[in-house]
């Protein structure tokens, strides 16, 4: 049973629920629960010049797309790590951050999730066309 909470705020009813359940039940209906940057690794800092380390930036920023990429597409990193041929340890690597992926590999990934993504849009159209 889903525990929620009614709350009446300026004369309208809500529903409070576990983000957990809210995230599960978005995913359910096949629709994409936008990240906050809390959930993604974060962004360098500047340097006292106000100039960001090109590299970790460039790094980290593309963990960040391949964990909203991947999340939208709602793959686990082992479904990922399955479709791309690679292990499941190699993209938590590339998603923290911690691992430089060759263009190829990227290459790989995006071409993997732009097809699972667009499968899914496809399904999500046939749903609402029924």
């Amino acid at each position: 049973m889903i525990g929620l909470q009614r709350i009446e705020v300026g004369g309208e009813r809500y529903v409070l629920l576990p983000e957990g359940e809210y995230d599960r039940l978005c995913s359910k209906a096949g629709e994409v629960v936008p990240l906050s940057d809390d959930h993604l690794p974060p962004l360098p800092q500047p340097d006292a010049h106000g100039n960001f380390p090109a590299v970790e930036f460039a790094k980290i920023s593309l963990a960040r797309d391949i964990i909203r990429d991947r999340r939208a597409a709602v793959l686990t990193q082992q479904e990922l790590a399955s479709l791309v041929g690679v292990r499941q340890e190699t993209i938590s690597r590339i998603e923290t951050g911690k691992h430089r992926a060759s263009v190829k590999l990227v290459d790989k990934i995006d071409r993997v999730l732009q097809k699972a993504l667009a499968k899914r849009k496809g399904r999500r159209r046939q749903r609402r066309v029924v």
